[in-house]
């Protein structure tokens, strides 16, 4: 597909700095444009590509004056990374969302129904009782258990699992390999040494505009509902156990195990590699460094943390500077307990 620098300026709110009818059909760093590409400048450093690249179009900032003739129809915007991040975004929906129909080879089970530009693709199996809303995008290879319900613009990718009983909101990806309402890691102790099976009888409801990684699973509640609300974002290879509860807008970076029954706030931002237990409420906007370990609540807003166990990460950063000098403090503290063995033997 190709747009026009006028089109591109109309949706991303900026002004034409040369030819408005020249059109482009692909994206590209600004140091490998080539005829048909839009770039952009966002960065200084970078102001000698602009000069020297083959692109047609690059995305430059409202207050940029070029120090030298250039090629390039310019499309002035008040923050051009953000302007070609708004591009990617349409991009991504074009290309997303350009499959429909129904291939052979699939399952569709009796009571199911579906909205309009319906794509489910080859093998991909949905259950009884299903609802699926408009422009729902179902790849290959997916599984969609029982009384399922997946809402407007939604894309599962190859080989996402969902399990029965399973609420999807609108606009969400869920990416390859993914899990949704597998059982909890539910067990009883028993007097012979053995556990017996606790059954996960609960679901999983994930809101709107909610992204998956690859990977991930998320268990279902033992009764109730594991909750993933609006605008969470989820990188690859995490784990959330049943009951537990994300807040709105919350983002967690991969390889992240949240425990069963913890309820994180809204507004958090999650590193890799992160471990935090059950049963723990983790207050908005707190900030959690990568590999730290979450053992008790947290109960005040915008808290910023780091550490296994996890304390204030200003803190952490001090005692790790001091704990970089142990070996040298060491060595001192030995020769002034030598000098002072030494002045008492006088």
């Amino acid at each position: 597909m190709e747009f026009s620098a006028k089109q591109i300026a109309f949706l991303l709110g900026g002004e034409v700095q040369g030819n408005e009818d020249v059109k482009v059909n692909k994206l590209a760093k600004i140091q490998e444009g080539t005829t048909g590409a839009i770039c952009f400048l966002a960065n200084s450093k970078y102001e000698p590509h602009i000069y020297e690249t083959k692109a047609s179009i690059v995305i430059v900032s409202k207050s940029f004056m070029p120090s030298k003739p250039i090629e390039p129809t310019l499309v002035k915007v008040e923050d051009p990374y953000t302007g070609f991040s708004t591009l990617l975004e349409e991009y991504h929906k074009i290309i997303s969302f350009v499959k429909s129909g129904i291939e052979g080879a699939h399952f569709l089970g009796e009571k199911s129904s579906y909205g309009e530009n319906l794509y489910l693709g080859a093998f991909a199996y949905v259950g009884k009782n299903c609802k699926l809303g408009k422009n729902v995008k179902i790849y290959p290879h997916v599984y969609v258990g029982d009384n399922c319900v997946i809402g407007d613009n939604t894309i599962l990718y190859s080989g996402v699992k969902i399990y029965s009983d399973t609420v999807i909101g609108h606009h969400c990806t869920i990416h390859s390999g993914t899990v949704i309402g597998s059982d909890g890691f539910g067990f009883a102790p028993q007097k012979d040494g053995s556990y017996k099976t606790i059954p996960q009888v609960g679901n999983v409801v994930i809101g709107n505009h909610v992204d998956i990684g690859a990977n991930t699973v998320i268990d279902c509640a033992t009764m109730g509902s594991t909750i993933i609300h609006d605008g969470v974002k989820l990188d690859n290879l995490i784990q959330i156990a049943h009951n537990a509860e994300i807040g709105k807008n919350t983002v967690i970076a991969a390889q992240t195990g949240i425990s069963g029954s913890t309820k994180i706030g809204e507004s958090c931002m999650i590193g890799g590699q992160v471990g935090i237990i059950g049963h723990l409420h983790i207050a908005n906007k707190t900030n959690i460094g990568a590999q730290s370990g979450i053992s008790k609540n947290i109960t005040r807003e915008g808290t910023a943390l780091l550490g296994s166990p996890a304390f204030d990460y200003t803190s952490n950063l001090k005692s790790y500077a001091v704990f970089r000098k142990l070996p040298e403090l060491q060595k001192k503290i030995e020769e002034l307990e030598e000098k002072i063995l030494h002045l008492q033997s006088l």
